[in-house]
């Protein structure tokens, strides 16, 4: 049974991956009804809380109206000394066409002073935008280098001779050295296993590299001989690549758990697209792209995002399906 409190009641989380349920008693008050759920998840020492919006489904409440007061409500709470537990507190938004009414909610808030509401924007663009917020300061950070000193003692019959030759042989440093800067977002996601490869890089090779955090977007200069720094500056691009793909990946499977897009298969079925796919279309939709270009069983296709319909290169058209696997409560 259930502990009924003042306009919710609590339950065991049963085969959900959580210890409690909140479950509310339906009313047009958003914002009491989420500054009451924290206080309770306070009140109890729980370190987060996941919240759906609230009122947007068979309650038909304006999804504008009911993220201005979930947000007034989480931003108020945050500011709150006396908090202590609730750490971490998640808007789970089921149908995608709210993501515009929330983000511009909390765009509203940019300005705000709470740290809280800086958070709530920063997660929200990292989504869709693919840039990782640095949880700490920015620094710039040049590798620890051992550099080892060459002494050339130069020899001649005159003084001219002797700036001669050492004029030449600077020449021939400065021919061989090189500098490239690589400037890149994903470079503010570098965490211990990146440094630490770039370090070995750098203690193998003739090198010196520098990190630049301060700078917007972040970036890595690599300095020394020429063959090393080509050599260097590949790795670097692949190591952006990778964290690149990783953090599409993982954007791209929480989305799929959301929405799915499929295309007609065979004996009047319907085949659901591979994930980043998936993700691109449902982008295009919510941001009120006209179109978008996919490739189905190797072939190309454009898709109409308002009517769902893909048409190939010879003008063949096929409709596509765009199932919810979740609804708001």
């Amino acid at each position: 049974a259930g502990q009924y409190q003042s306009g919710f009641i609590t339950t065991q989380g049963g085969n959900l991956l959580c210890r409690k349920i909140i479950h509310l008693i339906t009313n047009n008050q958003v914002k009491s009804q989420v500054s009451k759920v924290l206080h309770e998840c306070e009140q109890r020492r729980y370190k987060s809380v996941a919240l759906p919006a609230i009122g947007t489904g068979q309650a038909g409440q304006n999804p504008a109206k009911v993220a201005d007061e979930m947000l007034d409500a989480i931003v108020e709470f945050a500011r709150q000394k006396s908090v202590q537990h609730l750490q971490t507190v998640k808007i789970v938004i089921f149908q995608m066409t709210m993501l515009t009414d929330f983000y511009e909610s909390m765009k509203k808030r940019e300005d705000s002073d709470s740290p809280s509401t800086e958070s709530l924007l920063s997660t929200f663009k990292s989504f869709f935008w693919g840039k990782k917020q640095s949880s700490g300061k920015k620094k710039s950070m040049i590798l620890e280098k051992k550099v080892y000193l060459v002494t050339f003692q130069i020899c001649g019959e005159s003084q001219a001779k002797v700036d001669a030759t050492e004029s030449w042989i600077k020449d021939l440093i400065l021919k061989e050295q090189l500098e490239n800067t690589i400037a890149d977002e994903a470079i503010e996601s570098f965490d211990e296993t990146q440094i630490a490869i770039l370090e070995d890089l750098q203690r193998i090779n003739r090198v010196t590299i520098q990190l630049e955090n301060k700078l917007s977007p972040p970036q890595i200069k690599i300095n020394g001989i020429n063959r090393d720094v080509y050599s260097i500056s590949l790795e670097v691009q692949r190591m952006i690549q990778q964290i690149k793909s990783e953090e599409e990946q993982s954007k791209a499977e929480l989305l799929y758990n959301r929405v799915e897009w499929r295309y007609p298969g065979s004996n009047d079925s319907f085949v659901a697209f591979d994930k980043l796919t998936n993700m691109q279309l449902e982008h295009a939709k919510v941001f009120k792209k006209p179109y978008l270009n996919v490739r189905i069983n190797k072939k190309n296709y454009k898709v109409d995002l308002n009517t769902l319909k893909a048409t190939d290169d010879q003008g063949k058209s096929i409709n596509l399906q765009r199932v919810a696997k979740d609804k708001g409560k």
